[in-house]
């Protein structure tokens, strides 16, 4: 949907704008895979591999217009996540325009290896602070590796007075062929909170989580590898995580879908909200303390896929 003729060129990245006149940076590796990430709301809306095959989840019904954000791709959900607190549904983070950071500062561990990346930055403004006031600096690196796996670095610096807590989310959207056809493995005989019975915990019994209804559930104190099978594409997803001890799994099924006006009622089917998140215990940084998550996306062919839970590697 970019329109070339208002694109200039980055080292490794290109500015362009959408249809809606909003800046969105194009990532590509020299293999064909790209990523598309839109600059309200720092939101990954599009990832596609090698092949040009869209591997995330945005809803035909989407509405693309600020301060909504976009039904689709990866969210950031900061610094609340869903309605537990005082703030809008998922913080503010996800509906402001985040910036470019020419001069962030560099991650302490070689993360720059044959990835292009691009650095954005979100500071509060006066109406944040109103809303929730602590001074912080958000800083999110998107990259895609030669092979195409897509990662997200989210840091939280404090550069406030005083201490504050939050949470945070990746509100990752996968595109799916079936969602009857999925199964998860790596959240077996883990503890969930169920958001369809107030939060009740439950203990996970099945040897993968299928799907056959409404699913809405953090799972907590989760590994830091999962997988997500999609047997009818013979594609899996590789979800890997560091600094972000929950997963939540959301597909709304039949009857929730009906009543969102920004999404299709059948689109349940073709979509699967896996995110590598920190929800159960808010995480508190003092001054001039930072925190950093990390997610990192694989998709490959589902050939031998255990061989990755084994085998989790570094981020």
């Amino acid at each position: 949907m970019s329109m070339g003729h208002c694109s200039e060129q980055r080292p490794g990245f290109e500015v362009t704008k959408d249809w809606n006149g909003a800046d969105q940076v194009a990532i590509r590796s020299p293999r064909g895979a790209s990523v598309r990430v839109c600059l309200h709301g720092g939101q990954v809306v599009s990832w596609r591999n090698d092949r040009g095959e869209e591997l995330l989840f945005t809803s035909s019904k989407a509405i693309f217009k600020p301060p909504r954000a976009t039904r689709g791709g990866i969210p950031i959900c900061f610094p609340q996540f869903g309605n537990c607190g005082t703030l809008e549904q998922h913080g503010f983070a996800r509906n402001k325009i985040w910036t470019i950071d020419e001069e962030a500062p560099p991650l302490n561990y070689g993360d720059n290896n044959n990835k292009a990346s691009v650095d954005l930055l979100l500071k509060p403004s006066e109406d944040d602070l109103k809303c929730w006031p602590h001074c912080f600096e958000l800083r999110l690196r998107i990259s895609l590796s030669m092979d195409g796996d897509l990662s997200l670095i989210s840091r939280v610096r404090n550069v406030n007075g005083k201490p504050f807590s939050f949470a945070f989310a990746y509100h990752t959207y996968l595109s799916v062929s079936d969602i009857s056809e999925v199964r998860i493995e790596g959240l077996e005989t883990l503890d969930y909170l169920d958001n369809l019975s107030q939060r009740e915990r439950f203990t996970e019994q099945g040897d993968a989580i299928t799907f056959e209804s409404e699913v809405d559930r953090v799972y907590v104190g989760s590994p830091g590898v999962i997988a997500v099978l999609d047997h009818e594409k013979k594609r899996t997803f590789i979800v890997r995580k560091e600094g972000l001890p929950d997963i939540v799994v959301w597909n709304p099924w039949e009857k929730k879908s009906k009543t969102m006006a920004d999404f299709g009622d059948d689109e349940y089917k073709q979509m699967l909200c896996v995110d590598a998140a920190a929800v159960e215990r808010a995480i508190t940084l003092k001054p001039g303390e930072e925190w950093t998550g990390k997610l990192e996306l694989s998709a490959v062919p589902s050939t031998n896929c255990s061989d990755h839970l084994d085998h989790p590697g570094r981020l």
